[in-house]
C-alpha cells in the first residue's frame, strides 16, 4: 500500500480531473492525503482522500479585489502569491511530509509548492496538469501580444527577486520557469488525449496523456426545443451581465432551447421576465446539459471545452484568459467550434447559426471525443502515479 499527497489550487477545474483518479487510487487500497481549500473539501473527502486545509497559507485570499483581478495576467504579481503561498506552507508541509514519508507527492501543475517541497525533500513527484502541457513547442498555441510580453519583461527584476526569497529557503529553484514548466524528466499526467495536446509527439515517454476523467451526470435534463443550447462562462469570471443579456436578446426569437447558467456573481431575477425558451440558473449540472445540448458557448476553460468535447458537442468560444485562448485555438485548429469576435446579439446568433447548421462541427468534436474515450483515464493516471512510488 502506498501513502500519496496531492496538493491543489481553490480551482473546480483543476480539482474535479483529480478526483477520478484518488477514487481509483483508494479502490485499490492505497492512502490519499489531499491539501486543497475548504471550498474542496466534501468532494475530496467523497472521492476517499484524507482532506488538510490549507486556506490560511493561501497569499491569493489576502489580496485586494483588484489585485486579484490581475493573476494570470501580471508575472511578477503571480510569482509572488506563489512565492508567498509556498513559504506560508513550507513549515506545515515540510513537517507533514518527514512524518508521513509519503511514496509520491501529486501536485497541481499551478500549485508550485507541491513541486518545490517534493524537490527540497527528494520525494517523487508527479504534475497533475489539468491544462495543455506546456515546452517550446506547445507554447506557440499560446500565443502572447507585444504588450504582453514587454509587461513580462519589464516583470522580470521583481520575479527574479521572488525566485532568490525561495533560493534562500532552501528550495532548488533556478528561474521562475523551474516552477512554472516542467521539463522532459519530470513525471506528468496530462488530462487530455494526443490528438487534442498541441505538438504531443515533441514529450517524453514521462508524459501520461490519460484523457479527461468525466464524471457522471447527477440529475437529467429534458430536451424541450429543437436545438439546446448551453451556455456558461465557468466559476471564476462569471460577473458578466451585459454579456448575458446581450445572449438572451439574441437567441429570445429562435426556435432554440437556452439554458443560460451565470455564476453566484449574478442573480436570475436581475434578467426580468424570461423568453418561454430561455431557462438562467445560477448552476447546472454540466454534465446532464452537455448530455442534451447541440452547441456550447464557453469561456474555453480547459475543463469545460474537454467535458463538451467528451460528448462531441461543437463550441462557440469566448476566451478570457491566455490559457482559454489557447485552448480556443486548438478547438478551431481541428475544426471544432469558431471563436466569437464580436459579442453583439447578431454576432452571438450568426456564430451559433454557423455552428448548428454546418455538421463538420459537430463531427469534428466527436472525433476529438472519441480519442478522449480512447486514452485509459483516471485508471491510466493511477497506474503513472504508482509507477513513479515504486521506481
Amino acid at each position: 500500500m502506498s501513502k500519496i499527497v496531492f496538493f491543489n489550487i481553490p480551482a473546480h477545474g483543476h480539482t474535479n480531473p483529480t478526483l477520478g483518479v484518488v477514487r481509483e487510487l483508494t479502490a485499490r487500497g492505497h492512502q490519499v492525503w489531499y491539501w486543497s481549500y475548504e471550498v474542496m473539501r466534501q468532494k475530496i473527502e467523497a472521492a476517499g482522500a484524507h482532506f488538510v486545509p490549507c486556506d490560511s497559507y493561501d497569499a491569493e485570499l489576502r489580496l485586494t479585489p483588484r489585485q486579484a483581478a490581475q493573476i494570470g495576467k501580471d508575472l511578477a504579481l503571480s510569482t509572488r502569491v506563489l512565492v508567498d503561498t509556498t513559504l506560508s506552507l513550507d513549515e506545515a508541509v515540510c513537517r507533514e511530509m518527514e512524518r508521513l514519508q509519503p511514496d509520491c507527492i501529486v501536485a497541481d501543475s499551478m500549485a508550485v509548492w507541491g513541486k518545490a517541497v517534493a524537490r527540497k525533500l527528494n520525494i517523487p513527484f508527479v504534475s497533475s496538469t489539468t491544462t495543455f502541457a506546456f515546452n517550446q513547442h506547445s507554447a506557440k498555441v499560446m500565443r502572447r501580444s507585444a504588450g504582453e510580453l514587454l509587461r513580462m519583461v519589464l516583470s522580470m527584476p521583481r520575479v527574479n527577486g521572488e525566485i532568490k526569497r525561495l533560493q534562500r529557503a532552501g528550495y532548488p529553484v533556478k528561474s521562475v520557469l523551474d516552477i512554472l514548466q516542467n521539463d522532459d524528466d519530470t513525471h506528468t499526467v496530462v488530462y487530455t488525449s494526443p490528438e487534442f495536446q498541441p505538438c504531443s509527439d515533441t514529450f517524453s515517454d514521462r508524459y501520461a496523456f490519460v484523457g479527461p476523467s468525466v464524471r457522471p451526470a447527477e440529475t437529467e435534463v429534458v430536451k424541450t426545443g429543437e436545438k439546446l443550447i448551453y451556455i456558461s462562462m465557468g466559476t471564476v469570471n462569471n460577473d458578466m451581465l451585459p454579456l448575458y443579456r446581450r445572449c438572451i436578446a439574441a437567441l429570445r426569437e429562435t426556435p432554440w432551447q437556452v439554458i443560460l447558467s451565470v455564476g453566484s456573481a449574478v442573480s436570475p431575477e436581475q434578467f426580468g421576465e424570461l423568453p418561454e425558451n430561455v431557462a438562467v440558473y445560477p448552476s447546472v449540472d454540466q454534465i446532464a446539459v452537455l448530455e442534451q445540448a447541440d452547441v456550447f458557448l464557453t469561456h474555453c476553460g480547459m475543463n469545460s471545452v474537454s467535458e463538451a468535447l467528451w460528448f462531441g458537442v461543437p463550441l462557440v468560444m469566448l476566451p478570457q484568459t491566455a490559457e482559454q485562448s489557447g485552448v480556443a485555438q486548438r478547438v478551431a485548429q481541428l475544426g471544432a467550434g469558431v471563436k466569437l469576435e464580436k459579442t453583439d446579439p447578431a454576432s452571438i446568433r450568426a456564430a451559433l447559426a454557423r455552428v448548428l447548421h454546418h455538421p463538420s462541427y459537430a463531427g469534428n468534436a466527436a472525433a476529438i471525443g472519441e480519442g478522449f474515450h480512447r486514452c485509459g483515464g483516471a485508471k491510466a493516471a493511477a497506474d503513472k502515479i504508482l509507477q513513479v512510488c515504486r521506481a
